[in-house]
């Protein structure tokens, strides 16, 4: 069985309650399933700590959600293969937020007779399925730094293209540095 849509969470923004304990008897989610993210800074990491990118795009929520963990890391592998073969090495790309949270799914058997072979919802905490970041209105999703204006026109455009992916709706606050 796959994973259930989005819809099915990202109205419950309110962080339910999670016990991780060391005592596993007293722990509700035994083990957290693993972040599917596998990298945050990409790019030029020594060039933008060094303040060589004169253009800083941050892509920010207009609303707050969950955004789960598959959804970030497929906008990430997306951005980061095109600013690759587009901008080049000249860039340096940020995931801002970490997925802390907990999804839980109650499975529940369907089909003839199979009312008698579930407790359907009693203790009915759940089974942990995936793993997503709670995100709040104005706050910084992404991070995409670029020195030159052809250069800021791309990151601007695959940024717009990324919008599709993306579970909430989103704009780009511009950060130029002085010259």
């Amino acid at each position: 069985m796959g994973l259930r849509k989005a819809s099915a969470y990202t109205k419950r923004y309110a962080r339910p309650y999670t016990r991780k304990s060391k005592v596993q008897k007293k722990s509700f989610i035994k083990a957290a399933p693993n972040s599917n993210i596998v990298k945050f800074k990409m790019g030029d990491l020594k060039g933008f700590e060094a303040g060589k990118y004169s253009t800083t795009l941050d892509v920010k929520s207009k609303e707050k959600l969950q955004l789960r963990d598959n959804a970030i890391e497929a906008v990430r592998q997306f951005m980061n293969r095109f600013l690759v073969e587009r901008v080049g090495k000249e860039f340096f790309f940020h995931v801002r937020p970490y997925p802390h949270h907990v999804l839980r799914e109650n499975k529940m058997l369907t089909g003839a007779g199979a009312d008698r072979m579930q407790t359907g919802m009693s203790l009915a905490y759940g089974k942990s399925m995936g793993r997503a970041a709670l995100i709040k209105k104005n706050q910084t999703i992404f991070t995409v730094s670029v020195s030159g204006d052809k250069n800021e026109s791309i990151a601007r455009a695959l940024i717009h293209s990324v919008k599709s992916r993306l579970p909430c709706k989103v704009h780009i606050e511009t950060i130029r540095k002085a010259k």
